[in-house]
Protein backbone atom coordinates (compact mmCIF):
# COMPACT_ATOMS: atom_id res chain seq x y z
CA UNK A 1 0.00 0.00 0.00
CA UNK A 2 2.63 2.36 0.66
CA UNK A 3 4.38 1.88 -2.62
CA UNK A 4 1.19 2.27 -4.25
CA UNK A 5 1.07 5.71 -2.33
CA UNK A 6 4.21 7.19 -3.59
CA UNK A 7 3.92 5.82 -7.31
CA UNK A 8 0.96 7.91 -6.94
CA UNK A 9 2.24 11.04 -5.70
CA UNK A 10 5.33 10.64 -8.43
CA UNK A 11 2.70 10.73 -10.71
CA UNK A 12 0.80 13.51 -9.56
CA UNK A 13 3.79 15.15 -9.17
CA UNK A 14 5.09 14.20 -12.56
CA UNK A 15 2.01 16.07 -13.95
CA UNK A 16 2.48 19.04 -12.04
CA UNK A 17 5.71 19.44 -13.18
CA UNK A 18 4.47 19.27 -16.99
CA UNK A 19 1.89 21.74 -15.88
CA UNK A 20 4.64 24.16 -14.60
CA UNK A 21 6.75 23.50 -17.75
CA UNK A 22 4.14 24.80 -20.29
CA UNK A 23 3.37 27.44 -18.22
CA UNK A 24 6.87 28.78 -17.95
CA UNK A 25 6.95 28.22 -21.88
CA UNK A 26 3.96 29.60 -22.44
CA UNK A 27 4.77 33.24 -20.44
CA UNK A 28 7.94 33.12 -22.11
CA UNK A 29 6.73 32.70 -25.72
CA UNK A 30 3.91 34.73 -25.19
CA UNK A 31 6.30 37.90 -24.04
CA UNK A 32 8.40 37.56 -26.98
CA UNK A 33 11.04 35.95 -25.62
CA UNK A 34 10.82 32.99 -28.19
CA UNK A 35 14.97 31.97 -28.00
CA UNK A 36 14.55 31.16 -24.24
CA UNK A 37 10.78 29.98 -24.56
CA UNK A 38 12.44 27.37 -27.28
CA UNK A 39 15.47 26.32 -24.59
CA UNK A 40 13.13 25.79 -21.77
CA UNK A 41 10.75 23.68 -24.13
CA UNK A 42 13.64 21.81 -25.31
CA UNK A 43 15.07 20.70 -21.99
CA UNK A 44 11.50 19.80 -20.63
CA UNK A 45 10.25 18.13 -23.28
CA UNK A 46 7.30 20.27 -23.66
CA UNK A 47 5.71 21.75 -27.05
CA UNK A 48 6.45 25.25 -28.01
CA UNK A 49 3.37 25.54 -29.51
CA UNK A 50 1.69 24.48 -26.00
CA UNK A 51 -2.27 26.07 -25.49
CA UNK A 52 -2.27 27.93 -21.86
CA UNK A 53 -4.62 31.36 -21.30
CA UNK A 54 -2.54 34.56 -21.83
CA UNK A 55 -0.97 35.51 -18.73
CA UNK A 56 -2.00 32.59 -16.25
CA UNK A 57 2.13 32.06 -15.01
CA UNK A 58 1.49 35.70 -13.82
CA UNK A 59 -1.85 35.27 -12.53
CA UNK A 60 -1.09 32.55 -10.65
CA UNK A 61 1.99 33.80 -9.24
CA UNK A 62 0.40 36.81 -7.62
CA UNK A 63 -2.35 34.89 -6.04
CA UNK A 64 0.40 32.88 -4.74
CA UNK A 65 1.90 35.56 -2.98
CA UNK A 66 -1.27 37.24 -2.12
CA UNK A 67 -2.01 34.27 -0.15
CA UNK A 68 1.35 33.80 1.81
CA UNK A 69 1.65 37.45 2.43
CA UNK A 70 -2.60 37.32 3.91
CA UNK A 71 -3.03 40.12 2.08
CA UNK A 72 -6.59 40.64 0.62
CA UNK A 73 -6.21 43.27 -1.79
CA UNK A 74 -8.28 46.16 -0.50
CA UNK A 75 -7.88 48.95 -2.25
CA UNK A 76 -8.83 52.57 -0.74
CA UNK A 77 -10.44 52.10 1.95
CA UNK A 78 -10.37 54.13 5.73
CA UNK A 79 -10.56 57.65 5.38
CA UNK A 80 -11.42 58.02 1.50
CA UNK A 81 -14.33 55.57 2.47
CA UNK A 82 -13.96 52.92 -0.56
CA UNK A 83 -14.10 49.69 0.07
CA UNK A 84 -13.14 46.87 -2.51
CA UNK A 85 -10.41 45.96 -4.29
CA UNK A 86 -8.31 48.29 -7.13
CA UNK A 87 -8.53 45.82 -10.36
CA UNK A 88 -7.20 46.72 -13.30
CA UNK A 89 -8.75 47.32 -16.23
CA UNK A 90 -7.38 44.75 -19.01
CA UNK A 91 -10.01 44.44 -21.59
CA UNK A 92 -9.58 43.21 -25.48
CA UNK A 93 -6.44 44.52 -26.37
CA UNK A 94 -6.24 45.64 -30.54
CA UNK A 95 -4.62 43.44 -33.12
CA UNK A 96 -2.11 45.91 -34.37
CA UNK A 97 -0.69 43.06 -36.13
CA UNK A 98 -3.08 42.92 -38.87
CA UNK A 99 -2.21 44.84 -41.98
CA UNK A 100 -3.37 49.01 -41.76
CA UNK A 101 -6.84 49.30 -42.08
CA UNK A 102 -8.09 51.65 -44.43
CA UNK A 103 -9.21 55.29 -44.55
CA UNK A 104 -12.51 56.28 -44.24
CA UNK A 105 -12.67 52.96 -41.54
CA UNK A 106 -11.46 55.07 -38.77
CA UNK A 107 -13.10 55.06 -35.14
CA UNK A 108 -14.71 58.45 -34.56
CA UNK A 109 -13.65 60.39 -31.36
CA UNK A 110 -16.54 61.60 -29.50
CA UNK A 111 -17.16 64.86 -27.88
CA UNK A 112 -16.11 65.56 -24.98
CA UNK A 113 -16.77 68.29 -21.99
CA UNK A 114 -13.56 69.67 -20.17
CA UNK A 115 -13.89 71.33 -17.10
CA UNK A 116 -11.23 72.69 -14.73
CA UNK A 117 -10.47 71.73 -11.55
CA UNK A 118 -7.85 73.39 -10.13
CA UNK A 119 -4.49 74.89 -9.76
CA UNK A 120 -1.04 74.53 -8.67
CA UNK A 121 0.74 77.26 -7.63
CA UNK A 122 4.01 76.48 -10.60
CA UNK A 123 3.60 74.34 -13.50
CA UNK A 124 1.47 71.12 -13.45
CA UNK A 125 4.26 68.81 -14.68
CA UNK A 126 2.70 65.44 -14.32
CA UNK A 127 -0.48 62.86 -14.00
CA UNK A 128 -1.75 59.90 -13.34
CA UNK A 129 -5.13 57.36 -12.46
CA UNK A 130 -5.02 54.76 -10.16
CA UNK A 131 -5.71 51.47 -11.65
CA UNK A 132 -9.52 51.26 -11.19
CA UNK A 133 -9.97 54.91 -12.68
CA UNK A 134 -11.82 56.06 -9.00
CA UNK A 135 -8.62 58.53 -8.48
CA UNK A 136 -6.11 60.77 -10.24
CA UNK A 137 -3.25 62.29 -9.06
CA UNK A 138 -1.33 65.57 -9.87
CA UNK A 139 2.15 66.76 -9.39
CA UNK A 140 3.91 70.58 -9.94
CA UNK A 141 7.08 72.23 -10.22
CA UNK A 142 5.79 73.59 -6.51
CA UNK A 143 6.47 70.64 -4.94
CA UNK A 144 2.86 69.61 -4.00
CA UNK A 145 1.15 66.97 -5.36
CA UNK A 146 -3.18 67.00 -5.54
CA UNK A 147 -5.07 64.17 -5.23
CA UNK A 148 -8.66 64.25 -6.99
CA UNK A 149 -11.81 61.53 -7.02
CA UNK A 150 -13.24 61.09 -10.23
CA UNK A 151 -16.88 60.44 -8.77
CA UNK A 152 -17.12 63.72 -6.90
CA UNK A 153 -15.65 65.72 -10.14
CA UNK A 154 -18.80 63.81 -12.50
CA UNK A 155 -21.39 64.88 -9.70
CA UNK A 156 -20.04 68.79 -9.95
CA UNK A 157 -20.29 68.27 -13.70
CA UNK A 158 -23.91 66.91 -14.63
CA UNK A 159 -26.35 69.55 -16.35
CA UNK A 160 -28.33 70.16 -13.33
CA UNK A 161 -26.11 69.69 -10.23
CA UNK A 162 -26.03 72.34 -7.59
CA UNK A 163 -22.51 71.79 -7.22
CA UNK A 164 -20.60 72.89 -9.78
CA UNK A 165 -18.01 74.71 -7.44
CA UNK A 166 -17.48 71.61 -5.28
CA UNK A 167 -14.39 71.10 -3.99
CA UNK A 168 -13.08 67.96 -6.29
CA UNK A 169 -9.37 67.65 -4.68
CA UNK A 170 -9.47 65.32 -2.11
CA UNK A 171 -6.12 66.02 -0.66
CA UNK A 172 -2.72 67.65 -1.04
CA UNK A 173 0.37 66.49 -0.17
CA UNK A 174 3.56 68.39 0.57
CA UNK A 175 6.85 66.89 1.29
CA UNK A 176 9.42 67.17 -1.51
CA UNK A 177 11.80 70.09 -1.79
CA UNK A 178 12.28 70.80 -5.62
CA UNK A 179 9.59 69.65 -8.38
CA UNK A 180 7.92 66.89 -8.83
CA UNK A 181 8.38 64.36 -12.24
CA UNK A 182 5.92 62.03 -12.37
CA UNK A 183 3.45 60.01 -10.01
CA UNK A 184 2.23 56.20 -9.70
CA UNK A 185 -0.54 54.09 -7.47
CA UNK A 186 0.51 51.13 -6.12
CA UNK A 187 -1.76 48.45 -7.91
CA UNK A 188 -3.32 46.70 -4.91
CA UNK A 189 -2.86 49.20 -1.87
CA UNK A 190 -3.72 52.64 -0.75
CA UNK A 191 -0.33 53.97 -1.82
CA UNK A 192 0.60 56.67 -3.80
CA UNK A 193 4.29 57.20 -5.01
CA UNK A 194 6.01 60.50 -6.32
CA UNK A 195 9.55 60.93 -8.04
CA UNK A 196 11.35 64.62 -8.13
CA UNK A 197 14.07 66.24 -8.75
CA UNK A 198 15.31 66.41 -5.40
CA UNK A 199 16.56 62.81 -5.50
CA UNK A 200 13.73 61.36 -3.65
CA UNK A 201 10.82 58.30 -4.52
CA UNK A 202 8.10 59.02 -1.55
CA UNK A 203 5.67 56.79 -0.24
CA UNK A 204 2.25 58.40 0.65
CA UNK A 205 -0.75 56.36 2.61
CA UNK A 206 -3.72 57.81 0.67
CA UNK A 207 -5.75 55.88 4.07
CA UNK A 208 -4.74 58.19 6.53
CA UNK A 209 -6.81 61.72 6.16
CA UNK A 210 -4.32 63.60 8.15
CA UNK A 211 -1.72 62.55 6.30
CA UNK A 212 -0.12 65.23 4.53
CA UNK A 213 3.83 64.17 4.56
CA UNK A 214 5.20 60.57 2.94
CA UNK A 215 5.83 57.53 5.29
CA UNK A 216 8.64 56.02 3.78
CA UNK A 217 11.26 57.12 0.85
CA UNK A 218 13.73 56.28 -1.21
CA UNK A 219 17.17 58.45 -1.86
CA UNK A 220 18.43 58.04 -5.45
CA UNK A 221 21.63 59.46 -6.64
CA UNK A 222 20.33 61.27 -9.56
CA UNK A 223 16.86 63.06 -10.57
CA UNK A 224 13.82 61.04 -10.29
CA UNK A 225 12.48 61.54 -13.92
CA UNK A 226 9.98 59.02 -13.84
CA UNK A 227 8.43 55.67 -11.55
CA UNK A 228 6.24 52.81 -12.07
CA UNK A 229 5.20 49.75 -9.94
CA UNK A 230 5.41 46.51 -10.91
CA UNK A 231 2.20 44.90 -11.47
CA UNK A 232 2.71 42.92 -8.26
CA UNK A 233 3.65 46.13 -6.32
CA UNK A 234 6.70 44.66 -4.86
CA UNK A 235 9.01 46.39 -7.08
CA UNK A 236 9.26 49.88 -8.18
CA UNK A 237 11.37 51.66 -11.57
CA UNK A 238 13.05 54.48 -11.53
CA UNK A 239 14.22 56.40 -14.47
CA UNK A 240 17.07 59.15 -13.88
CA UNK A 241 19.36 61.42 -15.31
CA UNK A 242 21.57 57.56 -15.15
CA UNK A 243 21.37 55.80 -18.60
CA UNK A 244 20.46 52.83 -16.32
CA UNK A 245 17.12 52.30 -14.83
CA UNK A 246 17.07 51.71 -11.03
CA UNK A 247 15.03 48.96 -10.13
CA UNK A 248 14.16 49.36 -6.11
CA UNK A 249 12.08 46.01 -3.92
CA UNK A 250 9.54 47.70 -2.27
CA UNK A 251 10.21 45.83 1.30
CA UNK A 252 13.88 46.09 1.50
CA UNK A 253 14.72 49.32 -0.73
CA UNK A 254 17.71 47.97 -2.06
CA UNK A 255 18.67 48.98 -5.49
CA UNK A 256 19.11 46.88 -8.39
CA UNK A 257 21.49 47.76 -11.62
CA UNK A 258 21.67 45.73 -14.96
CA UNK A 259 24.58 44.25 -15.32
CA UNK A 260 24.59 43.99 -19.08
CA UNK A 261 25.14 47.89 -19.70
CA UNK A 262 23.98 48.80 -23.76
CA UNK A 263 25.86 51.16 -25.76
CA UNK A 264 24.24 54.81 -24.80
CA UNK A 265 24.50 58.05 -26.49
CA UNK A 266 26.36 61.26 -24.43
CA UNK A 267 22.69 62.23 -22.98
CA UNK A 268 21.18 58.97 -21.79
CA UNK A 269 19.14 60.70 -18.81
CA UNK A 270 15.96 58.48 -18.99
CA UNK A 271 12.37 60.74 -19.65
CA UNK A 272 10.03 57.61 -19.12
CA UNK A 273 10.01 54.52 -18.11
CA UNK A 274 6.97 51.77 -17.84
CA UNK A 275 6.21 48.30 -17.09
CA UNK A 276 4.13 46.19 -19.37
CA UNK A 277 0.84 44.37 -17.92
CA UNK A 278 2.39 41.73 -17.25
CA UNK A 279 5.85 42.59 -15.49
CA UNK A 280 7.52 40.64 -18.19
CA UNK A 281 9.26 43.48 -19.54
CA UNK A 282 9.46 47.37 -18.96
CA UNK A 283 10.40 50.34 -21.61
CA UNK A 284 12.32 53.19 -21.17
CA UNK A 285 12.62 56.46 -23.62
CA UNK A 286 15.86 58.54 -23.26
CA UNK A 287 17.24 62.11 -24.42
CA UNK A 288 19.51 60.21 -26.42
CA UNK A 289 17.02 59.33 -28.60
CA UNK A 290 16.78 55.46 -27.93
CA UNK A 291 14.02 53.52 -26.81
CA UNK A 292 14.93 50.09 -25.02
CA UNK A 293 13.76 47.15 -24.01
CA UNK A 294 14.39 45.68 -20.54
CA UNK A 295 13.85 41.88 -19.39
CA UNK A 296 11.59 42.19 -16.30
CA UNK A 297 13.30 39.35 -14.31
CA UNK A 298 17.07 39.37 -15.50
CA UNK A 299 16.89 43.49 -15.87
CA UNK A 300 18.75 42.76 -18.80
CA UNK A 301 18.48 45.24 -21.98
CA UNK A 302 16.73 42.68 -24.93
CA UNK A 303 16.59 45.32 -27.42
CA UNK A 304 17.19 49.00 -28.68
CA UNK A 305 15.58 51.17 -31.02
CA UNK A 306 18.27 53.51 -31.71
CA UNK A 307 16.90 56.86 -33.18
CA UNK A 308 13.35 56.32 -32.60
CA UNK A 309 12.82 59.56 -33.51
CA UNK A 310 15.56 61.02 -35.68
CA UNK A 311 17.69 63.25 -33.74
CA UNK A 312 14.82 64.03 -31.43
CA UNK A 313 15.14 63.05 -27.85
CA UNK A 314 12.10 60.10 -26.46
CA UNK A 315 9.70 61.87 -24.14
CA UNK A 316 7.11 59.20 -23.78
CA UNK A 317 7.19 55.69 -24.14
CA UNK A 318 4.26 52.63 -22.66
CA UNK A 319 2.96 49.39 -23.97
CA UNK A 320 -0.21 48.18 -25.10
CA UNK A 321 -2.05 45.52 -23.10
CA UNK A 322 -0.98 42.61 -24.87
CA UNK A 323 2.68 44.26 -24.29
CA UNK A 324 3.35 43.52 -27.85
CA UNK A 325 3.76 46.94 -28.76
CA UNK A 326 5.13 50.27 -27.42
CA UNK A 327 3.39 53.50 -28.13
CA UNK A 328 6.23 56.39 -28.40
CA UNK A 329 6.57 60.29 -28.22
CA UNK A 330 9.16 62.41 -29.46
CA UNK A 331 10.21 65.85 -30.15
CA UNK A 332 10.43 65.04 -33.70
CA UNK A 333 6.29 65.68 -33.40
CA UNK A 334 5.56 62.39 -34.57
CA UNK A 335 3.80 59.13 -32.50
CA UNK A 336 5.01 56.08 -33.44
CA UNK A 337 3.90 52.59 -32.97
CA UNK A 338 6.66 50.11 -32.39
CA UNK A 339 6.37 45.69 -32.60
CA UNK A 340 8.32 44.49 -29.42
CA UNK A 341 9.40 41.16 -30.98
CA UNK A 342 11.07 42.48 -34.20
CA UNK A 343 11.38 46.50 -33.27
CA UNK A 344 10.10 47.46 -36.68
CA UNK A 345 7.80 50.40 -36.67
CA UNK A 346 4.06 49.50 -37.34
CA UNK A 347 2.69 52.58 -37.18
CA UNK A 348 3.33 56.75 -37.26
CA UNK A 349 0.50 58.75 -35.96
CA UNK A 350 1.75 62.51 -37.78
CA UNK A 351 -0.19 65.84 -37.56
CA UNK A 352 0.79 66.90 -33.79
CA UNK A 353 3.76 69.25 -33.31
CA UNK A 354 5.76 68.87 -29.69
CA UNK A 355 9.13 69.93 -29.97
CA UNK A 356 9.25 72.05 -26.75
CA UNK A 357 7.98 70.20 -23.89
CA UNK A 358 8.21 66.91 -22.62
CA UNK A 359 4.55 66.12 -24.38
CA UNK A 360 2.91 62.33 -23.44
CA UNK A 361 0.75 60.08 -26.30
CA UNK A 362 -1.58 57.72 -24.73
CA UNK A 363 -4.33 55.26 -25.65
CA UNK A 364 -7.91 55.70 -24.68
CA UNK A 365 -9.22 53.12 -22.99
CA UNK A 366 -9.95 50.18 -25.66
CA UNK A 367 -6.87 51.33 -27.41
CA UNK A 368 -8.88 52.13 -30.73
CA UNK A 369 -7.79 56.00 -30.40
CA UNK A 370 -4.22 57.90 -30.01
CA UNK A 371 -4.28 60.90 -28.01
CA UNK A 372 -1.58 63.72 -28.48
CA UNK A 373 -0.84 67.22 -27.98
CA UNK A 374 -0.12 69.81 -30.55
CA UNK A 375 1.74 72.69 -29.04
CA UNK A 376 1.66 74.72 -31.68
CA UNK A 377 -2.09 75.08 -31.86
CA UNK A 378 -2.63 74.51 -28.66
CA UNK A 379 -4.80 71.44 -29.58
CA UNK A 380 -5.90 67.83 -28.14
CA UNK A 381 -4.89 65.36 -31.35
CA UNK A 382 -6.92 62.12 -31.79
CA UNK A 383 -6.03 59.22 -34.28
CA UNK A 384 -7.47 56.04 -35.10
CA UNK A 385 -5.20 53.47 -33.69
CA UNK A 386 -5.14 51.09 -36.60
CA UNK A 387 -5.11 53.40 -39.43
CA UNK A 388 -3.48 56.08 -38.08
CA UNK A 389 -5.90 58.44 -39.46
CA UNK A 390 -5.93 61.55 -37.30
CA UNK A 391 -9.82 62.19 -36.53
CA UNK A 392 -10.50 64.74 -34.09
CA UNK A 393 -8.71 68.13 -32.97
CA UNK A 394 -10.22 70.41 -30.13
CA UNK A 395 -8.70 73.44 -28.60
CA UNK A 396 -6.71 72.28 -25.21
CA UNK A 397 -8.83 74.99 -23.26
CA UNK A 398 -5.26 75.53 -21.34
CA UNK A 399 -3.35 78.79 -21.47
CA UNK A 400 -0.58 77.56 -23.36
CA UNK A 401 -0.03 73.86 -24.62
CA UNK A 402 -0.78 71.30 -21.96
CA UNK A 403 2.58 69.81 -20.74
CA UNK A 404 1.06 66.19 -19.82
CA UNK A 405 -2.22 63.86 -20.84
CA UNK A 406 -3.33 61.07 -18.82
CA UNK A 407 -6.02 58.63 -19.98
CA UNK A 408 -8.36 56.90 -17.54
CA UNK A 409 -7.88 52.83 -17.78
CA UNK A 410 -11.45 52.20 -18.09
CA UNK A 411 -13.75 54.89 -19.45
CA UNK A 412 -13.60 57.46 -22.00
CA UNK A 413 -11.96 60.55 -19.71
CA UNK A 414 -8.63 62.52 -19.72
CA UNK A 415 -6.80 64.80 -17.41
CA UNK A 416 -4.87 67.50 -18.63
CA UNK A 417 -2.43 69.90 -17.26
CA UNK A 418 0.40 72.01 -18.34
CA UNK A 419 2.49 75.42 -17.96
CA UNK A 420 -0.71 77.63 -16.96
CA UNK A 421 -0.61 75.50 -13.72
CA UNK A 422 -4.37 74.47 -14.13
CA UNK A 423 -5.27 70.83 -14.21
CA UNK A 424 -9.04 70.02 -16.71
CA UNK A 425 -10.58 67.03 -16.50
CA UNK A 426 -12.10 65.68 -20.30
CA UNK A 427 -14.99 63.21 -20.27
CA UNK A 428 -17.28 61.75 -23.22
CA UNK A 429 -20.74 63.26 -23.57
CA UNK A 430 -23.44 61.25 -24.13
Amino acid sequence: MESNGSMEQILQNGKLYRQVNSLIVTHLRDNNFTQAASAVASATMTPLNVEVPPNRLVELVAKGLAVERDDTVRGFSGALGLGGSITSSHGAATNFSSTQGTKGLSKSFLKHETRHLSEHKDVARCARFSSDGRFFATGSADTSIKLFEVSKIKQMMLPDSRDSSARTVTRTFYDHTQPINDLDFHPHSSILISGAKDCTIKFFDLSKATAKKAFRLIQDTHNVRSISFHPSGDFVLAGTDHPVPHLYDVNTFQCYLSANMPEFGDNAAINQVRYSSSGGMYVTASKDGAIRLWDGVSATCVRTIPAAHGTAEVTGVTFTKDHRFVLSCGKDSNVKLWEVASGRLARQYVGATHTQLRCQAVFNDTEELVISIDERNNEIVTWDAMTAERVARYPSNHNGPPRWIEHSPVEAAFVTCGTDRSVRYWKETI
